[in-house]
């Protein structure tokens, strides 16, 4: 599949992805300067740099980096980010800081990685009922009690 991409800035870096089988493809920070300082427990965006064209019945996922969350405890704020295939803007990447000290972003860091996915285009139908199932409304937890 070909992905159109277009870069909004000239020091803007292509997704690249770490090995012929990886799902994900690094998204790397796009910054007006050297670095930016991400506070304890506070959001910083941070621009790619670039606009993507994911094609209609597709939508971008924007997931955490594993390193990046295990080694700097720095994930996307929203955990998950969906880019719609309609969406012309700057991919921008709001990084959470989950620990106590502040962590530092340099330009062109890898801050997420972006999946490229499918999805159903449905319609809701309200109804009176819904069909009986043996979990019924058994919430949180709940399959795993006996």
């Amino acid at each position: 599949m070909e992905i159109l991409i277009k870069k909004l800035k000239e020091n803007a870096v292509l997704p690249t992805r770490g090995s012929v089988s990886a799902a994900g493809y690094d998204l790397y920070a796009c910054l007006d300067s050297d670095s930016v300082t991400i506070k304890p427990n506070s959001n910083v965006k941070i621009g790619t740099g670039l606009s993507i064209a994911v094609p209609e019945g597709y939508f971008g996922a924007i997931f955490a980096r594993s390193g990046l969350a295990a080694k700097e405890n720095l994930r996307p704020a929203n955990c998950v980010g969906v880019a719609d295939s309609d969406y012309r803007g700057e991919y921008i990447v709001a990084l959470h800081n989950d620990c106590d000290t502040e962590r530092v972003v340099k330009n062109g860091d890898r801050i997420a990685q972006l999946v490229i996915m499918p999805f159903l285009s449905v319609e809701f139908k309200e109804v009176d009922e819904l069909d009986e199932t043996q979990r019924g409304a058994g919430g949180f937890g709940s399959t795993g009690k006996k």
